[in-house]
């Protein structure tokens, strides 16, 4: 079984970190390999969906939210089985977010465990700094800059 962990402390309180990662729907944005996501069924705390992870492999997940605490997703079926948690604890104004994997790779992956287990803890890591950027409303698109083309430049009335 394959661990991987990950934390980062951000500026942000616990219940603002939660509508991050609550979002469960918005999982893709976080976590690259995951290619597309259905749900199944969702009663009170727990959902049940179907995950795609890259484009070909289909996954069963149950994933269970407790409300400002934690995130628990139990891999049940497909090429991953184990869990994922994303743990938030609250310090003052700030909240520290930890992200704990336990894995184990079946068929073909079970096989390259290592490589995936490394492709997976860089994955974590993005995904943490990723949920950060979220909470504390950090854009980082790229800034739109006003251009003038040539053309724009010229008016034929002016001669």
């Amino acid at each position: 079984m394959a661990q991987i962990k990950a934390s980062i402390e951000i500026n942000a309180p616990v219940d603002k970190v939660w509508d991050v990662i609550s979002e469960i729907d918005n999982d893709p944005k976080f976590w690259s390999a995951i290619t597309s996501i259905r749900n199944i069924s969702r009663e009170n705390n727990e959902v049940k969906r179907e995950v795609i992870l890259a484009k070909v492999n289909k996954c069963l997940q149950t994933v269970t939210l407790y409300p400002n605490e934690k995130v628990h997703t139990e891999w049940t079926k497909g090429i991953i089985k184990g869990t994922k948690d994303l743990i938030l604890t609250s310090k003052n104004s700030t909240t520290h977010l930890e992200a704990v994997l336990d894995y184990k790779f079946s068929g073909m992956a079970g096989f390259m465990s290592g490589k995936i287990t490394k492709d997976i803890q860089k994955e974590t890591e993005r995904a943490v700094e990723s949920i950060k950027e979220k909470a504390e409303g950090v854009d980082k698109s790229l800034p739109m800059e006003e251009r003038t083309h040539w053309a724009d430049m010229y008016d034929e009335n002016q001669k």
